[in-house]
């Protein structure tokens, strides 16, 4: 049986490879990494973080602003109406009258009637910087940073995610592929009985049944070999999709004897702080304080200073002038709502650190519980080693059997069946053995 695998296993993949590319683990690792469309957004989710804390920054420099304006009323905006008569004393109007001719006076003494701003242009342009307003712009600039760092470990976590289901299609693939290999060497063997039953039966030296049994059974391997053929194009699908490849006319080169060594087992409490998800549990503590301290600043007194350049024609004159000013904002009746603002901010604050400590314990209960599951996967690895040994020696002694006449037909194709379930077994033990130890590397930050 190990030979006839063999020469199978050796003889398909020479055919793969002269007909379909095939791809290793780490091949397959970069591909994603380049072409997942998760990975992509949240490469992107950086960018936009990055744009924001430059925007943040610029919040230190002055603001300057242009505005513009122009009306035509109906009537001046400034009306006024006098009568220069009572504003001239008896002494006044007999000095008067000796200088000015009567029809001189008889014009003072009518009402006089004045407009004023009927139509009109103001235009300025005004810079202001400001000098202090209660920390917002410093700890707006040291969040917008913090949003930056949170931004970078969350593509980490994408990144993680995305290696570790590239490779749990690859091994899914690597899993179907070499249950194929099986049948094909199962299918040859059971050929090969068949050509001895039938030699058998032609002579009388065997029952028709048994004949009828190999059949049987070469009916279940092939319907178990068109499943596992659907299953393989489906995960292909799923693995060029997910990784941006072109077609799925590959296939995936792995070494299915080199089980390789255990990783080193790493403290949880010192590999703690190496982790992505702890640091995030960490930047969020900062911006809780930051947002805190953000709501205090909103309900303090801010002070800037400016200067403009400004120009109107309200007087029917054109003016212009420049200015300097300063300018003093104290929120009084916001601390009513703002003290309880301050409050909810420090409560949050307060969960945010529960929640990290929390979090804490559950990373660390998660990487010895990765770590237990990598040493379970190896045991089950080395039991299904053992039992492909164990196996192959029972179906060599039931075929020896078989043909000595000691045994029957159903116990020589139930030890073919062991025999190949060892083979999958072992396929399966590797593979999610391989993917154990990825979680577990994942899980302390490696």
């Amino acid at each position: 049986m190990k030979k006839i695998l063999s020469l199978v296993v050796g003889l398909n993949a020479f055919l793969l490879c002269v007909a379909q590319p095939a791809y290793t683990l780490e091949q397959i690792l970069d591909s994603a990494r380049q072409n997942n469309i998760a990975l992509r957004h949240a490469k992107f989710d950086v960018e936009a973080a990055r744009q924001q804390r430059k925007e943040a920054f610029t919040k230190y420099f002055p603001g300057i602003s242009g505005t513009g304006a122009w009306f035509n009323a109906d009537k001046g905006m400034a009306r006024m109406d006098m009568n220069p008569g009572e504003m001239i004393s008896p002494e006044l109007g007999a000095s008067l009258a000796m200088m000015f001719p009567p029809e001189a006076l008889a014009a003072l003494s009518s009402p006089i009637s004045m407009s004023m701003m009927k139509n009109g242009t103001i235009a300025g342009v005004n810079a202001t910087q400001p000098l202090f307003a209660g920390g917002q712009i410093v700890n707006g600039n040291r969040l917008a940073k913090v949003g930056e760092e949170v931004a970078s470990l969350q593509m980490q976590l994408t990144e993680d995610e995305v290696e570790l289901t590239a490779q749990q299609y690859y091994w899914q693939i690597i899993s179907l592929q070499e249950k194929l290999k099986t049948i094909d060497a199962i299918e040859a063997m059971l050929n090969d009985i068949r050509k001895d039953v039938e030699v058998a039966v032609r002579a009388g030296l065997a029952v028709r049944n048994d004949l009828l049994q190999v059949q049987l059974r070469q009916n279940e391997v092939e319907s178990q070999k068109l499943k596992l053929q659907n299953g393989l194009s489906l995960v292909k699908l799923l693995l060029a999709q997910y990784c941006g490849l072109q077609d799925t006319s590959f296939t995936l080169a792995a070494d299915m004897d080199d089980t390789g060594e255990l990783p080193l087992k790493e403290d949880p409490e010192q590999a703690l702080p190496g982790t992505a998800e702890y640091q995030l549990l960490d930047k969020k503590v900062e911006a809780a304080k930051l947002q805190r301290k953000i709501a205090v600043g909103q309900n303090l007194p801010s002070v800037a200073v400016g200067a403009g350049y400004n120009y109107h024609n309200l007087m029917e004159n054109d003016r212009t002038f420049g200015m300097v000013y300063a300018t003093v904002s104290v929120p009084l009746s916001d601390w009513w709502g703002g003290s309880h603002a301050i409050k909810r901010k420090r409560i949050e604050y307060q969960k945010a650190l529960d929640e990290q400590q929390d979090k804490s314990e559950l990373l660390q209960i998660r990487m010895q519980h990765s770590w237990n599951n990598v040493v379970e996967a190896r045991q089950q690895l080395d039991l299904a080693q053992r039992s492909i040994e164990q196996a192959e020696e029972n179906l060599r002694l039931n075929r020896n059997f078989y043909k000595a006449g000691t045994t029957k037909m159903s116990d020589l194709l139930e030890a073919q069946l062991l025999c190949q379930q060892a083979h999958d077994s072992y396929t399966d033990a590797f593979a999610d053995y391989q993917n154990k130890v990825l979680e577990y590397r994942q899980a302390v930050g490696q």
